[in-house]
């Protein structure tokens, strides 16, 4: 694991017991930033959605926050519904790690240094580039599916239950950003 994926996601990625998935989950992100015009100091400064105008809140607050609060709903999931409704952990880690590494690839800086959408990214949103990104570095279907899945694209297929929680925990933390009740 290089540096600035090191540097990114050190605790989260310890998260995770294989450590072939770990490693794969790296090199995911390894390769993205070495794609993208993105940098370690970008990811946290610019905010984590372009669809909030005036956003504070960073990349990676955000990521983190999907990641910590998807392991702490996969850890209550196991203890309530031990053998009904088991949570790959493994899985759930490295999925909602990975939800959002294709915006590497979606997302460019203009002149001021603010990011936007790219050429790239109007084409292909980061579902998409990201399960390429990480089909390449041997990522399993079953964390690919929550790549895929994670956003609105996945609203018109059925989820695992380790989708259903990187979801939940993503849109949890945007949508009272975009759409609120403000007293």
């Amino acid at each position: 694991m290089n540096d600035d994926v090191k540097q990114l996601w050190g605790e989260e990625l310890a998260w995770i017991n294989d450590d072939d998935l770990r490693d794969k989950t790296a090199k995911t992100w390894e390769m993205a930033l070495e794609k993208s015009v993105l940098t370690v100091q970008d990811l946290n400064t610019i905010p984590f959605t372009l669809l909030v105008p005036n956003l504070k809140v960073t990349f990676m607050a955000h990521k983190r926050a999907v990641v910590n609060i998807a392991k702490d709903c996969g850890d209550q999931m196991n203890k309530f519904f031990t053998t009904d409704l088991p949570v790959d952990m493994d899985v759930l880690i490295s999925g909602a790690i990975l939800a959002d590494v294709g915006k590497m690839l979606e997302y460019v800086l203009d002149t001021d240094g603010k990011a936007i959408q790219g050429a790239y990214g109007q084409y292909i949103r980061h579902p998409f580039s990201g399960v390429s990104l990480a089909e390449q570095c041997g990522i399993p279907a079953e964390v690919c599916h929550i790549i895929a899945t994670h956003a609105g694209e996945g609203d018109m297929v059925k989820r695992s239950t380790e989708a259903y929680v990187v979801h939940h925990a993503d849109f949890m933390t945007f949508l009272p950003f975009k759409s609120r009740l403000k007293l």
